[in-house]
């Protein structure tokens, strides 16, 4: 059964070279474990989702002139987030601040190419 996602869950990007952290902020005084709740609009990028070491997306217009400079030799460049779409699916059933919580089997988009998907919810006592 899934877990509700919470800030410090961890994160991996499928052209990322490390992984990350989920941040959220305490703002809507939502708890879970303790730890502020995440809901699917928690995808501002340095906000929300901080970089992931390096980028080895050719989508990544960085990482394409630092290969294209390198002969066609994948040249990877640092990470910068550029998620614009909210996490999917959610859960709609769980709602916070009338935005459905975002739980560890959500993916989000990245404009590049990558698919950020968790690898820990960051609790493991609140399932959804």
């Amino acid at each position: 059964m899934p877990n509700l996602a919470c800030t410090s869950a961890q994160m991996t990007c499928s052209f990322g070279t490390a992984p990350s952290v989920l941040n959220i902020l305490p703002l809507k005084r939502v708890t879970t474990s303790n730890l502020p709740a995440a809901t699917i609009m928690d995808n501002i990028p340095f906000v929300n989702i901080p970089p992931f070491a390096m980028c080895t997306s050719l989508a990544n217009p960085t990482v394409a002139a630092a290969t294209t400079a390198a002969l066609g030799v994948l040249t990877p460049m640092p990470c910068i987030p550029f998620t614009t779409a909210p996490w999917i699916p959610g859960k709609p059933t769980i709602l916070i601040g009338n935005v459905p919580a975002l739980d560890n089997t959500c993916k989000c988009m990245c404009t590049w190419g990558g698919c950020i998907q968790f690898s820990s919810a960051g609790q493991f006592t609140v399932s959804d």
